[in-house]
């Protein structure tokens, strides 16, 4: 791709940029709180550069970019990169100044972590990482790391815990409240953080919350939960929701054929096996679409059965439909199910006998984990992660919905079996004041004008239904 029309491309967002030579090899690596107007300032006509500057855009030949949650967070991915590449005009570009570093006391039994200045000569016990070219940012992303996993910064360890400790950014090794082995482990995960190597961190929090649940060890899972969460934190700013941007962030995480834009999403709901429903709701380009919700009462399941009534409702949606011959909007890019790893196996099941290669996946509850099919384990994804939240959203409201048809069906149930026993009100009577007021409490608040409006109902059969409801005989 040409050079300019590469520019074009450049997003307005925070992040890492990369020039490159003619043969592929990074040049120069920079960070930017807008990476479109920092790119662009390089190649201005009316902006005078110096001579390195002028140097090194003459040899570049294509820019690469990767976008990151703030400033903060492309300084620690900007620091990676220059350690393991060293990139030729990083290294011209530096002066003699000192650069700001984190440091850790590497020979205690608990570690102590510090932001300081490079040194031209090795200190004795102490273990670096950086250099970093922003002192304000570096404590910045520091002081949110340290939120997200403790840790110790005083000189000298105290004999009982400080206000550090209350604040949870420290663990309190002090008063042994946490192991030395446990301590280490949290201080690489910090290393690998001010690395700049978030996503590994991500995914090993992931698997020892994994881990930990399967032991039902449920307060450890939720000490990773929180830290998974907290690594959000990073972040200066929190990303706006755009749907366009958040399916397209689900179809790369889900890997689908295409682009979800129209998703429909299936829950039921019942007490005890009565008054069973399910829902369907459909989202189109992220949004609702009313026009496109259905709701079910179970037809086929007695009991208690889950899964059986998933089976039913998704059969009855998607029965009698095949790829060919279809509007293409009838058919769904995304089928979301609300449950887990049985529901959408339920759903599958369905889909596979009406041979539907639907692309679908399961959210569970407890750890609002993510399940796709023909995969053991499921997909795990920060709170803030604009993919979770499209399932989140669509999930949330075909509970909504699926719940409000349940309490009118049940709300029905308890008026006409309230009614049964009135003399003077039959099948008639029973179904006109079941439209007119719809539940008992409605009717037992009602006045004798209210009833007596109704068809066939005159002011003596009123009373009896008022007395009937409040108590009397």
């Amino acid at each position: 791709m040409a050079l300019p029309e590469k520019l074009r491309q450049v997003p307005d967002r925070p992040g890492v940029y990369f020039f490159k030579d003619d043969a592929g090899v990074i040049l120069y690596v920079g960070k930017a709180a807008s990476l479109r107007k920092r790119v662009f300032s390089y190649f201005q006509p009316s902006k005078p550069l110096s001579a390195k500057l002028d140097q090194l855009v003459r040899k570049t030949v294509e820019i690469d970019w990767i976008v990151t949650g703030s400033e903060a967070e492309a300084l620690l991915y900007e620091a990676s990169v220059i350690k393991q590449e060293l990139p030729k005009y990083n290294v011209m570009f530096r002066d003699d100044k000192s650069y700001p570093v984190l440091k850790v006391t590497a020979e205690e039994q608990f570690p102590r972590l510090f932001i300081g200045r490079k040194t031209r000569e090795p200190e004795p016990g102490i273990k670096m990482v950086g250099p970093f070219a922003d002192a304000a940012l570096l404590r910045q992303a520091f002081s949110a790391i340290r939120r997200i996993i403790p840790f110790r910064t005083c000189r000298t360890l105290p004999k009982r815990a400080c206000l550090d400790y209350y604040l949870k950014l420290c663990p309190a090794p002090c008063e042994g409240r946490i192991s030395q082995e446990e301590y280490r482990a949290n201080l690489e995960q910090v290393f690998r953080l001010m690395e700049g190597k978030k996503e590994q961190v991500l995914e090993d929090l992931q698997r020892k919350m994994q881990e930990v649940s399967k032991e039902r060890r449920y307060e450890e899972a939720a000490k990773f939960r929180d830290q998974i969460a907290g690594l959000l934190e990073l972040k200066a700013r929190r990303r706006q929701f755009i749907p366009s941007e958040a399916l397209a962030d689900l179809q790369s995480v889900l890997r689908l054929p295409t682009l979800p834009r129209r998703i429909e999403g299936f829950d039921v709901s019942n007490i005890y096996g009565r008054e069973a429903v399910g829902s369907m709701v459909t989202f189109v380009d992220g949004k609702p679409w009313k026009d496109g919700y259905r709701r079910f009462k179970i037809k086929e399941v007695a009991g208690i059965d889950d899964y059986a009534m998933m089976r039913e409702i998704v059969r009855r949606r998607y029965e009698g439909l095949s790829p060919k011959g279809t509007v293409p909007p009838e058919l769904p890019d995304l089928v979301v199910i609300d449950g887990g790893k049985g529901h959408l196996n339920a759903a599958l099941e369905v889909l596979k006998e009406l041979k539907l290669g639907l692309p679908a996946v399961g959210i569970a509850k407890e750890f609002e984990e993510l399940f796709l099919p023909g995969r053991s384990e499921p997909i795990i994804l920060p709170p803030q992660s604009r993919s979770l939240q499209v399932v989140q959203r669509i999930r949330d409201e075909a509970h909504r919905f699926a719940i409000g048809y349940h309490r009118l069906l049940r709300g029905k149930r308890t008026l006409t079996s309230a009614l049964d026993e009135i003399p003077g009100v039959g099948p008639r009577r029973r179904q006109d004041l079941l439209i007119r007021f719809g539940s008992v409490e409605a009717l037992r608040h009602a006045s004798i004008e209210d009833l007596t409006q109704l068809r066939g109902i005159s002011e003596m059969l009123a009373h009896r239904i008022l007395q009937h409801l409040k108590g009397g005989k």
